[in-house]
């Protein structure tokens, strides 16, 4: 989706995220590579959630299965950039390069889900990613997803990636806001369990209805 500037980003170079309504911000890639000082509490809150086998989809860099790997949790990360997954693998994360729609290992298996760092939005579909959740978890597990704080409703639009010489293609991307946390949980199949605001980012928790 991301595509070779995403990659480029990876290794080194500044890119931004530009969406239709003219809004260019930074790519959060320092936030994914976890070299965010401010993130570091809304990091430990997610991992002191994750109980038991653990997906994230979406992982990038995947540093939160990195850290629950190295304290013996079993735990896959899930994204299409190999780049990513590579360095995901350097650092001793178990990753998986491939769509997070195609299928995967354990489905209905897994105790924890996670989709943060936006990836509520992945595809412009927030339902379908979150139904995805639903069937990789096992009964009784929790899905832990991150929502827009400071955003309200649910919105779609096209972004793309640029940097300062080169623009990547657009792709559809959603942004929702913990306003909508409830409703669009019920639509998944889902139960909203909790929400934490942590600092300026908001986690619930889901469960099986």
């Amino acid at each position: 989706m991301f595509g070779d500037l995403y990659e480029r980003a990876l290794a080194g170079e500044r890119c931004f995220i530009r969406n239709t309504d003219g809004r260019r911000t930074d790519l959060p890639l320092q936030r994914w590579l976890g070299n965010h000082p401010g993130d570091a509490p809304f990091d430990d809150a997610v991992l002191a959630m994750c109980d038991g086998p653990t997906l994230e989809l979406g992982c990038g860099p995947a540093r939160l299965i990195t850290r629950l790997t190295r304290r013996g949790v079993p735990a896959l990360g899930v994204d299409r950039s190999p780049r990513a997954v590579a360095l995901a693998r350097l650092w001793g994360a178990p990753a998986l390069c491939a769509d997070v729609f195609e299928p995967l290992p354990g489905i209905g298996l897994w105790r924890t889900v996670l989709l943060v760092d936006g990836n509520i939005g992945l595809a412009g579909d927030p339902l379908r990613i979150l139904r995805r959740c639903r069937d990789m978890l096992a009964a009784g597990g929790n899905v832990l997803v991150e929502f827009d704080a400071h955003h309200h409703g649910a919105t779609t639009m096209l972004t793309r990636l640029e940097t300062d010489e080169r623009a990547g293609p657009w792709f559809p991307w959603a942004t929702v806001g913990v306003d909508h946390a409830e409703e669009i949980a019920e639509r998944a199949g889902l139960r909203l369990k909790d929400i934490q605001v942590i600092g300026d980012r908001a986690l619930a928790s889901m469960a099986w209805v």
